[in-house]
């Protein structure tokens, strides 16, 4: 077994976090432990990581419809210096905005988010490129980075959606926003997106129903009246979960928005101490939505890509069969015609040439068997490469598979794959203990949560198991 050296994320989230979220860094030895049984089964490269699947940045995501209300309330969370930060209703793109230190926008393009891993689209552009040929190139006119000057940017990104009535129905937009719900801790949606209908909405619906037990959605009702009448609130809220609930989301908080209207010029100040709050948790669900990518990562191997494989391996010994069979048939058809013609059985039932044709026989439908495995193993590899692009996966099913081309294998009907054995078996359970337990004791930090017992502590006081990839070669 060659060891894997930790790839060069590893080492950068491990400096990130030596000091920040001691249960994020203890999780990077897991992560690295499971990249080392998927670099020993040919599913990934030396340098790559499946600690990469997820962006480890707190992200807050906003959807918005045809209306001004996002943008507004964008402008006015963020500061009033922000009004004029090109935050508009008319945006095509998907905007990722970061804080910055300096005091003016910086505007970036969309293939700083796609090759930067500490972001939450690395690497889309692949994607975009397996869903439709050429868009792989196009990523400036789908993503843009914007780093501002605010606070409440400090320590998280938000993701700021196109207004769905504003970009067309697309398969890259879908995935975009497929992504970009799946990716996020903490999503805001404003009510004005169901004044309408529309395919991206139906998507976002359905999104939302698949997620909706994750507690990340926060629906924003931007109602003036409630600013003008607070005793509506209630009212308005109830009105919104019945029309929602007609929906079947269930599930989510209700939030009247506070009132923008003239903000960046009134008096008061507007109040967003319920938006605050729901915003001081993200990092807290960063920290379990890693953990859970840590165990999905882990029950994948098993419940994805093994069984893939598995197809494969029995569609390749299906295939085999029945061109060997074919061969046979051939042979045997030939004897049937030699024995009309010349009475070859006779020689064939003699007990020395007998035995002798028997053997060559055997010598000629071996390697015949071989070659014939060989040449379907090609197409079976190719068909799984193809099913790793429509899954977005990132392990090669195709270097999985060819560890079951030995001459063994070739021969024998095992449909199994090698690599898929007590030791795999046990590997993959360990970690998926490691992670549960990791889980459990995050729990048990926040259960009687203080400032003094969520201080991060030494991790070689408190955590000995503790691996420094800064260190490894």
């Amino acid at each position: 077994m060659t060891e894997k050296t930790a790839s060069k994320y590893l080492v950068n989230l491990e400096k990130n976090f030596a000091h920040e979220n001691p249960a994020l860094l203890r999780s990077i030895k897991i992560f690295h432990d499971l990249d080392q049984i998927e670099y020993d089964l040919g599913l990934i490269e030396q340098d790559e990581t499946t600690a990469s699947k997820n962006s480890w940045s707190p992200i807050v995501s906003f959807i918005g419809g045809n209306s001004t209300a996002k943008a507004r309330f964008l402008n006015s969370y963020l500061g009033d210096n922000q009004a004029n930060s090109g935050i508009q209703a008319s945006t095509h793109k998907f905007t990722v905005l970061l804080q910055s230190s300096q005091t003016n926008l910086a505007t970036l393009p969309g293939t700083a988010l796609d090759v930067d891993p500490r972001y939450p689209f690395y690497q889309i552009s692949k994607k975009m490129e397996q869903l439709q040929k050429g868009e792989g190139d196009k990523v400036n006119s789908h993503l843009e980075l914007k780093a501002l000057n605010s606070e409440r940017l400090k320590g998280k990104l938000f993701i700021d959606s196109p207004n769905l009535g504003a970009i067309p129905e697309s398969p890259v937009n879908s995935m975009l926003l497929k992504h970009m719900i799946e990716n996020s801790d903490l999503i805001l949606i404003f009510t004005d997106i169901f004044g309408s209908t529309s395919p991206l909405l139906e998507e976002v619906i359905q999104h939302i129903e698949t997620h909706q037990d994750s507690n990340k959605f926060v629906f924003l009702i931007d109602e003036p009246i409630a600013a003008i009448n607070p005793s509506k609130t209630n009212e308005i809220i109830l009105s919104w979960q019945r029309k929602l609930a007609a929906m079947n989301i269930t599930t989510g908080q209700f939030i009247i928005a506070p009132s923008q209207q003239n903000s960046i010029t009134a008096q008061t100040k507007v109040d967003f101490s319920e938006i605050d709050q729901r915003m001081g948790n993200v990092s807290l669900d960063r920290t379990y939505r890693i953990l859970n990518s840590l165990e999905k990562n882990i029950r994948d191997i098993e419940d994805v890509v093994f069984p893939e494989v598995r197809k494969g391996i029995t569609l390749w010994k299906e295939r085999v069969n029945l061109t060997s069979l074919i061969v046979l048939s051939f042979i045997a058809t030939l004897a049937v015609f030699a024995e009309i013609e010349t009475g070859i059985l006779e020689v064939l039932i003699d007990p020395i040439i007998g035995p002798i044709v028997l053997v060559t026989l055997t010598a000629i439908l071996i390697p015949t068997h071989i070659l014939i495995s060989k040449l379907h193993a090609k197409f079976i590899i190719n068909k799984l490469n193809e099913r790793q692009k429509e899954l977005h996966l990132m392990e090669n099913l195709g270097n999985l598979f060819e560890k079951n081309l030995t001459f063994l294998r070739m021969l024998l009907p095992i449909q199994e794959s090698i690599a898929w054995n007590k030791k795999t078996k046990a590997n993959l359970t360990v970690l998926s203990e490691k992670t549960k337990d990791l889980v459990q004791s995050l729990n048990d930090i926040f259960g009687s949560y203080d400032e003094t017992n969520y201080a991060p502590s030494k991790p070689e006081e408190n955590h000995p198991s503790y691996l420094d990839f800064s260190k490894l070669k």
